[in-house]
């Protein structure tokens, strides 16, 4: 299987950001707001990055180019993500964010590639996107949840023009490493001190626990990966891996969070399951 290793690193994307949306979910129910912790996100993943961004080649693409795949998957990203999760649960947030990309990726594919696909993956993503509304279940589109699932189909549209981004313009995922924690420390740090915030006087073991999860492991790992993947492996098939989100944020909330994993979610999950193996074959 040559394509194992670019596999490998899109599976390995669904399992980190499976937890992300947990630990998130998590982190804005403590005392740090969602600024904080996005501030932390990209301040940790820019120290750790720091010797390489020194020494990258700026000029290597526009400016343009560096924004919309640095904010794509950045500070707009995260801050309409966290404020989403106060009102949503993790396990429908996944449905939202990761369940939706497929349908915004196949589009943006069709639109900027020209990229045709089979009816038969067609049909497995159709079965994919049905799986994640049966997740949902009837009661979930509800006055009181309509601001937070604007919140988090719009997370779903902005990270589409980072994967887009990615792919349009062959950003390595070494080009990724160091774009997104630089250009979103430059921008989103004077905005810090216009949103709600703690000034971080909170446990260290919270601060510890997002820094090191949002700033290491999503930001320099996970979407590492996530370019990896996309290069090799385009972003319809990405946005695929990505979709099964959900069924790993439903199995971690109701681990790590206690949030019941009732009927309509099982359904869903296998559902998940059945259309990426659908696409796989087709």
């Amino acid at each position: 299987m040559k394509n194992w290793k670019p596999c490998l690193a899109g599976s390995l994307v669904v399992l980190i950001w499976s937890g992300w949306i947990t630990i998130s979910r998590y982190g804005v129910h403590t005392l740090l707001t969602p600024a904080d912790i996005t501030l932390l996100r990209y301040a940790t993943a820019l120290l750790v990055v720091s010797p390489f961004a020194l020494k990258y080649p700026w000029k290597k693409f526009y400016l343009y180019q560096y924004l919309v795949v640095g904010l794509g998957v950045g500070f707009p990203y995260t801050m309409v993500s966290f404020y989403g999760l106060m009102e949503i649960k993790a396990a429908h947030a996944g449905i939202l964010v990761n369940g939706m990309l497929p349908v915004f990726a196949t589009l943006a594919a069709w639109f900027y590639f020209k990229q045709r696909i089979s009816p038969v993956r067609y049909f497995a993503i159709f079965l994919i996107f049905g799986a994640n509304l049966i997740m949902t279940g009837k009661g979930f589109f509800t006055p009181g949840h309509l601001f937070g699932i604007f919140l988090l189909l719009s997370a779903a549209v902005i990270y589409t023009f980072h994967m887009l981004g990615v792919r349009l313009w062959q950003f390595s995922w070494k080009d990724v490493l160091v774009v997104v924690p630089t250009v979103n420390c430059l921008f989103f740090l004077p905005l810090w001190f216009f949103f709600p915030s703690t000034g971080f006087k909170v446990p260290l073991d919270d601060i510890l626990l997002q820094a090191i999860y949002q700033g290491v492991v999503v930001n320099v790992l996970a979407l590492s990966c996530v370019a990896y993947a996309i290069r090799h492996l385009g972003t319809i098939t990405v946005s695929l891996f990505m979709s099964f989100v959900p069924v790993i944020t439903a199995l971690f909330a109701w681990l790590l969070l206690g949030e019941t994993l009732n009927t309509r979610e099982i359904t869903g999950i296998l559902g998940c399951t059945a259309g990426l193996i659908i696409y796989n074959k087709g």
